[in-house]
């Protein structure tokens, strides 16, 4: 049975309310995403989930204001809760809404958008509604999600998402439509040799060259890699 907490070094994650907990996607996202962008003023999260990235987020950029959408009233409610309880709380600001909604009627662009979005099939699918939503791409296409994104994007902005392999090769046909174009990329792998088990991706509206890297979560030797643990130091307790 899962935690009904997370606890990080500088703030807690309460999770009995989400259908999706804290998870190696999330941490790894919110560690990465905006690497190479100075100071990002303004944020977006597209699908908070329990608001762990969000928190990572506002923790790197101190500065920043934050604002991120979530569809599932419990897990938005969970996520305010959490927000409120750490110490960026006037940093962040949830709202419960669907990111199609959202990026129709929001005036205003953003420094840096993040997204761990759905991306199983549909077949795929299991009983419970909430994990169906949070993990499949019935709510929120990636088309939608691109769409969205290129309208809310600021011109010198970025956009970083994580996704399986075959679904971020998908993902990056639809941005290479609209002209949102892929750069710093990383290839998270359990350990070397393994399977690539996850890309954090970064887009922009400029054409750059792209730079990829393999992070490896352990050693050959079954311990957590120097490099995971330098990313995710100011942030687990186990480091």
């Amino acid at each position: 049975m899962s935690n009904t907490y997370f606890k990080f070094k500088q703030f807690t994650i309460h999770q009995d309310r989400c259908a999706m907990k804290v998870s190696t996607d999330a941490v790894v996202l919110g560690a990465l995403a905006g690497t190479g962008k100075e100071d990002p003023k303004s944020i977006l999260e597209i699908g908070v989930g329990t608001g762990v990235v969000s928190l990572m987020l506002v923790q790197r950029f101190p500065e920043c204001s934050l604002l991120g959408v979530e569809l599932d009233k419990d897990a938005y409610l969970q996520a305010c809760e959490n927000a409120v309880s750490s110490p960026w709380k006037e940093s962040v600001n949830f709202h419960e809404v669907s990111f199609q909604e959202f990026s129709r009627e929001f005036v205003g662009k953003f420094d840096l958008i993040v997204s761990n979005p759905p991306y199983f099939p549909n077949h795929l699918q299991t009983s419970d509604d909430k994990r169906n939503m949070a993990l499949h791409d019935v709510g929120l296409s990636f088309g939608d999600l691109i769409k969205g994104v290129v309208k809310l994007l600021s011109p010198e902005g970025v956009f970083w998402v994580i996704l399986p392999q075959r679904q971020m090769q998908d993902l990056e046909s639809i941005a290479a439509f609209f002209e949102l174009f892929p750069g710093a990329a990383y290839h998270l792998s359990d350990r070397p040799g393994k399977k690539i088990l996850r890309i954090i991706q970064e887009f922009s509206f400029q054409k750059k060259e792209r730079s990829i890297q393999d992070l490896l979560i352990k050693d050959e030797d079954g311990e957590f890699s120097k490099r995971y643990r330098d990313l995710l130091r100011e942030f687990l307790l186990i480091f």
